[in-house]
């Protein structure tokens, strides 16, 4: 079941907000405040998580592993949705029916399964997606 007030965060999301990115961060920080307040919360795929995790394993950084899979894990009101063969299935049929990438198509079904219709992004391919109300950043600033 769907919490009220959720939003569904592609990856950049996360990543601008543990980078501190100079251009999105007040953005995302703004995002993670939103997040904090009582009645709201956000869902993400698990995915999302082998995503932040790939820099770190590359660079052999094991404070940078522990230190984010920690943070985000635990963070209050922000749930990760390990994929399932519903999922699967909504995500084939955005692979095939919009043509996006797995982890692209994924990540909407994830929302989409969960009936959470906001998608905050930077990726205009969700866009496509018609079943998304798709926020993309660069179109918000």
């Amino acid at each position: 079941m769907r919490p009220r007030n959720a939003v569904a965060l592609d990856t950049s999301i996360l990543i601008y907000q543990l980078e501190k990115n100079p251009l999105y961060y007040p953005f995302s920080d703004a995002v993670f405040a939103w997040l904090e307040q009582r009645d709201n919360s956000a869902i993400t795929s698990t995915l999302s998580m082998t995503e932040l995790l790939v820099p770190a394993h590359r660079d052999g950084d094991a404070w940078r592993l522990q230190n984010y899979r920690g943070l985000l894990s635990t963070y209050p009101r922000l749930t990760w949705i390990a994929p399932d063969l519903g999922i699967a299935d909504v995500a084939a049929r955005m692979r095939a029916e919009y043509r996006l990438k797995t982890p692209d198509a994924i990540q909407a079904a994830t929302a989409i399964q969960l009936k959470v219709s906001t998608f905050l992004t930077n990726d205009v391919i969700f866009q496509r997606v018609k079943e998304l109300d798709a926020l993309v950043l660069d179109e918000l600033l």
